[in-house]
């Protein structure tokens, strides 16, 4: 920095714009000038006397070369100390001398000449003045000293300062500082606003250089932490490898060369390299290592492309179904259909088969019985009480022991990626706050989709469309409709009596009296005891409860077995109660009818078919009906519609036209426990009241089963089959249907269609005439 000489600075001088530096008066700067007029302008500046020229900040240094360039008004006089010219450009070592405002451009070629006034500065001391400087001066040392870039010669040159104008462009321009906050400082003229100026300024350059300084402070400390822990490691390899011991980079080799054996697709292969990677970057000790490397695994392990090799062998098949499942040849016929299908077609995207009925009739033995068919890995996953909608698409990887859905696990479970998947209970789900997994599994279940099922771990497609789906449920109802739509309904119904007596041969004596450890010279079993735990001790549509006696008659013997005596056991009709106690079932169905005002309708639920009795009385009252026995809105409405159509048609069926008058009428449905829905029940409630007014019993053995209307009319009702069934099995031998129900007997096995007489009608007159004989 050089004192100023007298210049006497002339009203008009060449103009030199610059892009990235603002010159103060008394500091001298060195400028890089590439344009050939300005070389020019220089050149002729120096060769006048006093070597001047005005220099002023471009107010947008991006803009390209302009004739009449855009510069700050307030600028600088300087004075050309020295001058070197190379080929492509000149550089000039140029002087502060005062600050200058820039007027009127005065021409442009060859080169901008610009009309100046110079500003004059007052320069003048006191207290105030004083302590500012003072402070600009010790903010100004502490940047030094913490900035790694400034001199520490600084600090002295500092020092020597005295002019307060002086010193606050020496400590701007010195400074790292933004060149529009430089060119502000250049504009104040006025002595006391630059020295605030400029102490706002070095305030603000001193706490980013602290900032600065605190972050180089922690990059050197985590450069001198990792450094350390890299000796350490390689300390620890030495010593491990001298033990024997695999380390961590011998982890990650192991887990490349898994993945180059492993077959998977290219959009999986390349996640899988990318983890990798990440894992052979992240510490051992840290929690994220061990997230990423569960998650390497599942990608290793999952059967992206391993299939078993389907056995189409149709006669074989046909065997095996035979060998697990008495009857049921509606279904193994349409099993038999699907594996015909893809035996000449493989590429038949099946259909997904749901099979419905009640518990205890073969489902999930059945889904058994077709992986073993097919010769496919079996899997079996239980939907009952599923609430949460990540249990079948899992959970992102962002939650602490995240996990794969249960479709996933089950396909990592089977090892192939074509087993036969068993979505048992399907009708259980269940629906709250954390999603519906119902809707979850609509992808699951749809063949145009589910090639590629998104789990929210594993965040790649999964092929599921060679996954044979099976579904089971006890009822339709409460399964979504979009969901019902996309699989094949088969209805398994429940077992006859002569079904289970054959089933118990066959299957559940042999198999119980394995499970209990004897053999079938120590037992044996005559029909007729068979038939007596059938009726007499369970009622039911499927097999499960007549297991259960039959074991608990082998675990009888057993004990006798076990206490050594010898010899073979018989159990018959007459010792059936020594194992099993007294029956729980009686047939007590002509006791219950044998007064008026009882009838036995029947009723369909999950579980099969059973029979209910109706039971009307009347009684001195105000004309009210009551009704007991859990019974929903809909079967309410069948009474209301069963005593109105007595009251329109009493005199035509000979009851007397005031019975109402005076009194009140209760109808109770037993088991009152058991809640009772359904129009079905109709003909029933309508029997019992007409039974009652006329003061005759109702036919015994005789089941009923309708809805009707005002009109008369007997309507269709469904479940026909189960319900059959129920009465079969508790003794009834007539039954009377809606005439349009006709084409459901096809269904009824055709020894319950001989011991059983149906009658069908369409009207209630046609009902009790049947069953009120008059």
């Amino acid at each position: 920095m050089e004192e100023r000489k007298d210049f006497v600075i002339p009203d008009i001088l060449p103009l030199l714009p610059v892009r990235d530096s603002v010159i103060f008066p008394k500091m001298v700067l060195p400028l890089m000038v590439k344009e050939e007029r300005y070389i020019r302008l220089i050149e002729d500046a120096l060769k006048s006397p006093e070597r001047l020229l005005a220099v002023s900040l471009v107010k947008d240094p991006e803009k390209e070369y302009e004739e009449v360039p855009d510069v700050y008004d307030i600028g600088t006089a300087c004075h050309v100390l020295k001058f070197s010219r190379g080929p492509d450009a000149a550089l000039i070592m140029a002087q502060g001398i005062s600050r200058i405002r820039i007027s009127l451009i005065v021409s442009v070629e060859p080169y901008p000449q610009v009309k100046i006034e110079e500003l004059k500065e007052a320069e003048y001391m006191d207290k105030e003045i004083e302590a500012m400087m003072t402070t600009i001066k010790g903010i100004y040392k502490q940047i030094v000293q913490i900035s790694p870039h400034l001199p520490p010669e600084l600090m002295h040159i500092i020092d020597t300062v005295d002019k307060p104008g002086t010193l606050a462009d020496m400590a701007v321009s010195s400074l790292n500082i933004d060149r529009k906050k430089q060119q502000q400082i250049l504009e104040c003229v006025e002595i006391k606003e630059r020295l605030k100026n400029v102490i706002r300024l070095l305030e603000e350059e001193l706490e980013i250089q602290k900032i600065g300084r605190d972050i180089q402070e922690k990059v050197k400390q985590d450069i001198d932490k990792a450094q350390r822990e890299f000796y350490l490691r390689e300390q620890l390899k030495a010593i491990q490898k001298e033990l024997g011991i695999k380390d961590e980079m011998a982890e990650i080799e192991e887990l490349r060369e898994k993945l180059k054996k492993k077959k998977m697709p290219d959009h999986v292969r390349k996640v899988a390299e990318k983890e990798i990677d990440r894992l052979s970057r992240i510490h051992p000790s840290s929690a994220e290592y061990s997230v990423a490397r569960t998650y390497i695994d599942w990608l290793l392990e999952l059967p992206w492309m391993e299939s078993t090799e389907d056995n189409l062998d149709i006669k074989r098949a046909r065997q095996i179904l035979d060998k697990y499942h008495y009857n049921l040849d509606k279904v193994k016929k349409r099993i038999l259909e699907y594996l015909a299908v893809r035996k000449l077609n493989p590429e038949h995207k099946g259909p997904i088969l749901c099979f419905v009925g009640p518990p205890g009739t073969g489902k999930t033995s059945l889904g058994k019985a077709i992986a073993e068919a097919l010769g496919r890995k079996f899997v079996r996953i239980s939907l009952g009480g599923i609430r949460d909608e990540a249990e079948i698409r899992g959970h992102r990887r962002t939650y602490v022991g995240a996990l794969p859905g249960r479709i996933i696990q089950g396909i990592k479970k089977a090892g192939s990626n074509n087993p036969v998947f068993m979505l048992d209970e399907i009708d259980k789900i269940g629906l709250d706050f954390r999603g519906d997994p119902s809707s979850a599994l609509l992808e699951v279940l749809d063949p145009e989709q589910n090639h590629s099922f998104s789990d929210h771990y594993l965040e790649v497609e999964f092929d599921l469309s060679k996954v044979i789906f099976i579904a089971t449920a006890n009822q339709l109802d409460p399964i979504p409709a979009p969901l019902r739509d996309r699989m094949e309904i088969l209805e398994l119904t429940g077992y006859t009596e002569e079904e289970k007596v054959n089933i118990a041969k066959n299957f559940i004596i042999p198999k119980q009296i394995k499970e209990h450890g004897l053999k079938e010279e120590n037992i044996q079993f005559s029909e007729g005891a068979i038939r007596k735990i059938i009726r007499e001790y369970t009622r039911e549509a499927g097999l499960r409860n007549l297991e259960r006696e039959i074991g608990a008659v082998c675990r009888s013997i057993a004990i006798k077995v076990a206490e050594g005596e010898e010899g073979s056991f018989s159990v018959t009709e007459e010792n059936l109660e020594q194992y099993l106690g007294k029956p729980k079932y009686s047939l007590d169905i002509v006791e219950r009818v044998s007064v008026p005002g009882v009838a036995i309708g029947m009723a369909w639920t999950p579980v099969g078919g059973e029979i209910l009795f109706v039971e009307a009385t009347i009684m001195p009252g105000e004309k009210s009906l009551v009704l007991t026995g859990q019974l929903g809105d809909v079967m309410k409405e069948s009474a209301q519609i069963a005593l109105s159509y007595l009251r329109a048609k009493a005199e035509s069926l000979g009851i007397r036209n005031d019975f109402y008058k005076n009194h009140d009428i209760h109808i109770h449905v037993p088991a009152g426990a058991i809640p009772k829905d359904g129009p079905s029940a109709g003909i029933t409630m309508l029997t019992a009241l007409a039974s009652l007014l006329m003061e005759k019993p109702v036919k015994p053995y005789l089941a009923m089963t309708g809805e009707v209307t005002l009109r008369g009319l007997i309507l269709p009702v469904g479940g026909i089959k189960d319900k059959v069934l129920a009465a079969a099995r508790s003794g009834i031998k007539e039954v009377i249907l809606p005439k349009e129900n006709k084409k459901d007997l096809d269904e009824i096995p055709e020894n319950i269609r001989e011991s059983i007489k149906f009658h069908l009608v369409s009207r209630v007159e046609e009902a009790l005439e049947i069953a009120i004989p008059r």
